[in-house]
């Protein structure tokens, strides 16, 4: 099997994630996450939460809704935009994107009928009384819907930033690449209102700061991406300090707390065709995935201007102006945007390790914050109380830790089992715990076992995950002995 086909087993037997309704046979662009895959999907989106919406003290979280009126996706723009071209086989009716298909059917070889335009939106009915809705084909729209209303809660202050991870429904034609096209998905977007003057202002003391940080680009000219320091960006392509900190911000969750290799990342321009028309500046988020050859797109960064603002106003006759620093405006708006399905299927390629080992399984290196589970707890044997003081063990240890308990198979199974899975550390309680009230700890990537006391595992795994090595806190055991 190829890494895909691996990963695609490994998901599909541990609980990571299948296709939805398998039992009817599923369908395209639909997958249920299982218990280990949605603890993944929850721990990535905490992290998310925490690192972004401490960027400012006037970033929050908000909830909107999955539906919305179509009068507010007239004002976006997607009741007349949001579409793609559909071309259909005449000989066994499938359907396919224009851009993906010729002259003839991909599935039998068919001719196809001329495009035509299909708008890519799930139509709701509203009531009884034929109103229309729409599932939000993303979770921005939320945030601009509230804006007012969050500008007055929060006593009038600038920038402020709407976040929301909410789900988003796109009635793609032909959905492919597992997690990559999606009818149902999740995203994670901030939306950073501001004053348009500032777009080139920050504080001094903050620009100086970061002004020498290096952003691994992909610019929309060049062949290759390249390291440039924000300073030089903002001077050579005139992109403005406001968003640049923010694009670093972006960058070092990907390469600080998500532990991406450097050399797997990038921040690609897209050039004024390519984009859409209201961004005046747009980069998309990329990660190199073995899975599927080559950078693909997870996110994007993007100053939208005040168009979506604008729009609102436009068909809603309210005034999206405030008074902002004696003056009147429409904030513009800097979106940081996040498909979190994508990013899960990113992490798997880059944290899977697909080298056999001695015991014949495969690896999920997960950083300890992202694994699903961090710890594993093992009694050696169920008896002999040996069994009850591991129970013990888990009960007081999943306080703090995301914490299994797993009794079932030989020791070397069950080792195999958490490799598999990402777990980072296996803790087996055996006949000596009882006599010396020790354990012994696993290291998933080395393999290597220490020796440490029981009342001082929380202390321990507390430190090792914020980096230190195990070698310090315990004896290292000669596993050729035992």
């Amino acid at each position: 099997m190829d890494k895909t086909q691996e990963i695609l087993a490994i998901a599909s037997k541990r609980g990571l994630f299948f296709p939805t309704a398998e039992l009817y046979g599923g369908k395209a662009g639909f997958y249920t996450y299982g218990h280990l895959g949605k603890l993944l999907k929850n721990n990535f989106e905490q992290l998310w939460r925490d690192y972004f919406l401490n960027l400012d003290d006037n970033f929050y979280e908000i909830q909107s809704n999955n539906i919305l009126p179509e009068k507010v996706f007239i004002a976006s723009g997607h009741v007349k935009n949001f579409n793609e071209i559909m071309r259909e086989c005449k000989k066994c009716h499938s359907r396919f994107k224009a851009d993906d298909v010729k002259s003839k059917c991909m599935k039998c070889g068919g001719e196809l009928t001329e495009g035509r335009t299909f708008n890519m939106m799930f139509k709701v009915p509203i009531g009884f009384a034929g109103e229309t809705g729409y599932l939000s084909p993303e979770t921005a729209q939320g945030a601009y819907i509230s804006f007012k209303n969050e500008f007055q809660a929060t006593r009038n202050k600038l920038p402020l930033g709407l976040a929301i991870i909410d789900k988003a429904y796109r009635n793609e034609i032909s959905p492919r690449q597992k997690f990559f096209r999606l009818r149902e998905f999740t995203q994670a977007e901030l939306q950073i209102f501001f004053d348009p003057a500032n777009l080139d202002e920050i504080d001094d003391e903050l620009w100086n700061s970061i002004k020498s940080y290096k952003l691994i680009v992909k610019r929309n000219e060049k062949k290759k991406e390249e390291e440039i320091s924000l300073d030089e960006i903002n001077k050579k392509m005139k992109i403005g300090k406001f968003y640049l900190h923010y694009a670093a911000k972006v960058q070092q969750f990907y390469l600080d707390v998500l532990k991406i290799p450097k050399e797997k990342f990038r921040l690609r321009e897209i050039g004024e065709k390519e984009r859409a028309f209201y961004n005046k500046i747009h980069f998309d988020i990329e990660i190199n995935l073995e899975t599927f050859g080559g950078f693909n797109e997870i996110g994007g960064i993007h100053y939208r201007t005040d168009h979506d603002l604008k729009g609102h106003e436009n068909i809603s006759k309210e005034s999206q102006e405030i008074f902002h620093n004696n003056k009147r405006f429409i904030p513009h708006v800097l979106e940081l945007s996040f498909g979190i399905d994508r990013n899960i299927w990113a992490l798997l390629d880059l944290f899977y390790d697909n080298e056999k080992k001695k015991n014949e399984t495969y690896v999920f290196r997960f950083p300890s914050q992202l694994a699903p589970f961090q710890i594993a707890i093992l009694p050696l044997v169920n008896k002999d109380g040996i069994d009850n003081l591991a129970a013990k063990v888990h009960n007081e240890l999943k306080k703090n830790f995301h914490s299994t308990y797993d009794d079932s198979g030989s020791i070397g199974r069950r080792y195999a089992r958490n490799d598999e899975i990402g777990t980072p550390f296996c803790i087996t309680i055996d006949g000596e715990s009882r006599k010396d009230n020790s354990a012994t700890i696993r290291d998933r990537d080395t393999t290597e076992q220490f020796r440490v006391k029981i009342s001082e595992l929380k202390d321990t795994i507390s430190k090792v995950f914020k980096g230190e090595s195990l070698i310090k806190f315990g004896k290292k055991v000669d596993t050729r002995k035992m």
